[in-house]
């Protein structure tokens, strides 16, 4: 690409990776003075300087350091540290993130309030659970249902089921699992709430402090749409 020079420069003028001698009366190429990227006019490295890993992006005006973030930023996993044995809505006691030393969240994580599940950030978010339950009683299915508020917790909306149960007769532990996208625009208004239901006498939802039988899962997979 052609590059277009000043006229009439000065000595020691900087242009487009080039200095002008007044002496040669031409213009020489800084990278032989060991210059780096940021003599270039249209590279801005001096406002804010790039860090390791960093690439250039066009802001419509110069190329400046970008780290890219539409990324995997977050993930965030919690567990149901005792049993449930009654309907309950929404599901608010006995919840922690996992503590394993082999655990480590991504990111700032998600929080919790009486229940009503925050994002950290906006984004596209990937929500799960797994329900782990003893059935005792026949033709019994048990539920985790997970709803979705997009106007601060006044409306709510289940957009994904979680059962497990049995059609027979006996006793016997049982798995379910389910995953919905929430596109959370919003970390004041996109609420999420799980809620556990048809829980009959004899039956329950398991939980446990130190492993993952009923847990819940939060990955954040890019900006919201």
């Amino acid at each position: 690409m052609a590059t277009n020079f000043p006229s009439n420069p000065s000595d020691g003028d900087i242009h487009a990776g080039f200095t002008y001698s007044s002496t040669s009366g031409a213009w020489e190429s800084s990278a032989a003075s060991g210059s780096s990227i940021g003599v270039l006019s249209d590279v801005d490295t001096a406002t804010a300087a790039p860090t390791t890993g960093q690439l250039l992006q066009w802001n419509g005006t110069n190329w400046v350091p970008y780290t890219h973030t539409n990324g995997i930023t977050e993930i965030d996993q919690w567990r149901l540290t005792a049993d449930i044995t009654a309907d309950t809505d929404p599901i608010s006691a006995n919840l922690e993130r996992v503590d394993d030393a082999s655990f480590a969240k991504l990111g700032t994580g998600m929080s919790v309030s009486s229940g009503i599940w925050t994002f950290p950030s906006t984004g596209l978010w990937e929500v799960g659970n797994n329900l782990t339950a003893i059935v005792l009683t026949t033709d019994t299915v048990l539920v985790i249902r997970t709803y979705v508020s997009t106007d601060g917790g006044t409306n709510w909306d289940e957009v994904a089921t979680t059962r497990a149960g049995y059609g027979g007769s006996g006793s016997a532990w049982y798995q379910g699992n389910s995953f919905s996208y929430v596109n959370a625009t919003s970390t004041a208004n996109v609420k999420v709430k799980f809620i556990a239901a048809s829980i009959t006498s004899g039956n329950l939802i398991k939980g446990n402090t130190d492993s993952n039988l009923t847990h819940f899962t939060f990955k954040r997979l890019g900006d919201s749409q």
